[in-house]
C-alpha cells in the first residue's frame, strides 16, 4: 500500500515500452476511484502517472494542465486524454478515454435507473461523507507538490496570489488564466516585447479574446444552482421523451462550448434544456447533477443521466458520446503543438503563467472543498489522518478513498 517514492522528485517517462494493457489498468484505477471533480482528478493522476509510475515529470504535467485549461469541455478528462497519448500515441488515447470515463457512464446509468424507478439518489450519501474529506487531503498534497514545480519565482508566485484572489471575486477562471499567460508572457519578455510591435498586437488579441472567453465561461449561478443539491426533493416528475438526433446535437454543442468544470456546465444545462427547451424540470435537472456528483470520474456524465431520462439508453449513449468528442478531437488535434511549446521563449513564458494560475485555482477550489466537507469532528480527523498518511507514510491514494468511503458508510448506518 506504500511507496516509498512518494514524495521524491519524479523523472521523466520510462524508456521501456508501454502496452495497452497497462494504460488500460491505470485509467480503469482512475475511473474507478478519482472522486471529488476535476481538482482531485488531477491529484489523483499526479499520484499514480507521475509519482507512482513516472509516465512524465511534473513540469509536463503542469504544462498539459495548463493547454487543457484553456480548452472547452472538461480539463481533467483531456489531461487523461494526453496522458494516454503521451504513453501509448492514439491508441492509448482511445484506450485510457474511454477505461477513465466509462466507469463513471456506467454507475451514472444505474443510479439515473433507480432514480427513474425509486425517486431517490441518496445511496452514495454515506459514500461521499466519507470520501470528501479524503479527497481534501489528497487535492492539497497535490497543490502543495506541483506549486514547487510550478511557482518558481517571484512573478510566478505573485500571479498565483493574484489568481486565487480573482477565483474568489468570481472572475472567470478562463479569464484568469489567460491573463495569467498574458501578465507572465508581457513581464518575462520585456525586452522583446519593447522591441516587437506584432508581439503588441498579439497581446491585444489575447486580451480580447479573454474577455470574449470570460464572459461565455462560469457563473455565479452555477455554485447556486449546486448549492441546492442539499434541499431539494429529488423526486421524478413527467419525463419529457425527446429525439436522439436532438439529444446527440445537444451535447455535441456543449462539449464544444463549455469551459471549466461541471458545476459551469449546470448553468448551460438549466438555460438550454430547462428555461429554453423545456426537457427537464428544475429538480430533474438537479438530481442529474447529484448522481454526476456521487459517482468517480469525469462530473460531465451529468450528461449521461440526463440522456437516460429524456431518450432512454440510446438517449445516454448519444449524449455521452456528443459531450467527451470534441475533447478527443481537440487533444489529437493540439497535442503535437503543446508538445513544442516550451520551445519558445514567448509560449514557454505564457505556459508558465498559465501553470501559476493552474494551480492557484486548485487551491481556490481545495478552499471551498474544506469548508463544505470539513464539518464536524470525523470529517476533521478522516482528512487530518489522510494527509498525513500521505505525507508521512506515502499510503497510495487509491486505498484512502476506500478507506474513507468505509468509514462514511458504517458512519451512516449508526
Amino acid at each position: 500500500m506504500s511507496d516509498p517514492r512518494e514524495h521524491e522528485e519524479p523523472s521523466p517517462a520510462p524508456a521501456e515500452p508501454a502496452t495497452l494493457a497497462e494504460v488500460a489498468r491505470s485509467f480503469l484505477r482512475l475511473g474507478l476511484t478519482a472522486f471529488g471533480g476535476p481538482a482531485a482528478h488531477l491529484a489523483f493522476m499526479r499520484s499514480e502517472l507521475v509519482v507512482r509510475r513516472r509516465w512524465v515529470g511534473e513540469q509536463e504535467l503542469l504544462d498539459l494542465i495548463g493547454g487543457a485549461s484553456l480548452l472547452p469541455g472538461p480539463t481533467s478528462t483531456e489531461v487523461a486524454l494526453m496522458l494516454a497519448r503521451r504513453r501509448k500515441g492514439w491508441w492509448g488515447l482511445l484506450v485510457g478515454g474511454a477505461c477513465f470515463i466509462m466507469p463513471s457512464v456506467l454507475l451514472v446509468l444505474l443510479l439515473s435507473w433507480a432514480y427513474v424507478h425509486y425517486g431517490t439518489t441518496n445511496a452514495g450519501a454515506g459514500v461521499l461523507f466519507g470520501v470528501k474529506p479524503v479527497v481534501v487531503a489528497i487535492i492539497s498534497n497535490a497543490v502543495v507538490g506541483l506549486a514547487r514545480t510550478a511557482v518558481k519565482s517571484w512573478l510566478l508566485g505573485a500571479v498565483a496570489a493574484l489568481a486565487v484572489a480573482a477565483y474568489f471575486y468570481g472572475t472567470s477562471p478562463v479569464l484568469i488564466l489567460v491573463g495569467a499567460a498574458l501578465v507572465v508572457t508581457v513581464v518575462a519578455n520585456r525586452d522583446r516585447w519593447m522591441r516587437g510591435s506584432s508581439a503588441a498586437a498579439g497581446s491585444s488579441a489575447a486580451f480580447w479574446a479573454a474577455l470574449h472567453l470570460g464572459h461565455r465561461a462560469g457563473s455565479p449561478r452555477s455554485r447556486l444552482v449546486s448549492s441546492r443539491l442539499v434541499s431539494s426533493q429529488l423526486v421524478p416528475s413527467h419525463l419529457v421523451k425527446v429525439s436522439l438526433w436532438a439529444i446527440f446535437l445537444e451535447f455535441l454543442k456543449l462539449g464544444s462550448i463549455v469551459f471549466g468544470s461541471g458545476y459551469v456546465l449546470v448553468t448551460y444545462l438549466r438555460g438550454d434544456l430547462v428555461l429554453h427547451g423545456h426537457w427537464l424540470s428544475e429538480t430533474q435537472l438537479l438530481a442529474t447533477v447529484a448522481i454526476g456528483q456521487i459517482t468517480p470520474g469525469p462530473v460531465f456524465t451529468t450528461a449521461t443521466s440526463i440522456g437516460y431520462l429524456v431518450g432512454g439508453l440510446g438517449g445516454a449513449l448519444l449524449a455521452t458520446v456528443g459531450i467527451f468528442l470534441p475533447s478527443f478531437l481537440l487533444v489529437a488535434a493540439l497535442m503535437p503543438v503543446l508538445s513544442r511549446a516550451r520551445r519558445s521563449v514567448w509560449s514557454a513564458s505564457a505556459l508558465d503563467g498559465v501553470n501559476a494560475a493552474a494551480i492557484a485555482l486548485m487551491a481556490g477550489v481545495t478552499i471551498q472543498l474544506g469548508r463544505a466537507s470539513l464539518v464536524g469532528w470525523l470529517p476533521v480527523l478522516v482528512a487530518v489522518g489522510s494527509l498525513a498518511l500521505l505525507v508521512r507514510w506515502r499510503v497510495n491514494s487509491t486505498w484512502l478513498v476506500v478507506a474513507g468511503a468505509a468509514v462514511g458508510l458504517v458512519h451512516s448506518l449508526v
